[in-house]
């Protein structure tokens, strides 16, 4: 159980830390030059592309020496869904559920993040559910069930 002081110190860091903005609706994104052909695409992607999520989770839980029943049973995650993430490769699961990974991993807020944009999230500073796992992971705060509270005592969804 979170004591009331963490609770505080949670609600008065969700509020320091929310940031407000503003996006121009009115700019336009870039298109790409007709002229740029398929095997450049192909020879910029290969040379830019990281590991999969999928790739990146399986290193770091080899990484911890644990069973991957202990993790995903840590994270609250049921079996067919962990098998689902570890037999499909491109398989992308929420962001729910890779913070939940990241919690049951115990990972620092770098490994985190960089495990949130392997599956195409991250922590933003104007959400108040990023800003939890954001206050929990510098707590070292890891339990789920302790995350859940917190989220809670801000009447947001779980995890």
């Amino acid at each position: 159980m979170l004591d009331e002081k963490i609770l505080q110190e949670l609600h008065d860091f969700v509020e320091t830390n929310r940031e407000i903005r503003i996006y121009d609706i009115h700019k336009e994104e870039p298109f790409l030059d007709e002229k740029i052909y398929s095997s450049e695409l192909e020879e910029f992607i290969e040379l830019h592309q990281s590991a999969s999520f999928s790739e990146r989770l399986f290193q770091l839980i080899d990484a911890t020496g644990q069973t991957d029943a202990y993790i995903y049973k840590k994270a609250g995650i049921d079996r067919k869904h962990f098998s689902k993430i570890r037999s499909i490769p491109e398989y992308k699961p929420s962001k729910r559920t890779v913070v939940a990974l990241c919690l049951s991993l115990e990972l620092s807020e770098e490994e985190t993040e960089d495990l949130l944009s392997a599956a195409g999230f991250s922590l933003s500073g104007n959400d108040r559910f990023d800003l939890v796992i954001q206050f929990c992971l510098e707590k070292k705060v890891y339990d789920i069930d302790d995350v859940n509270q917190a989220l809670y005592s801000l009447k947001l969804k779980p995890l």
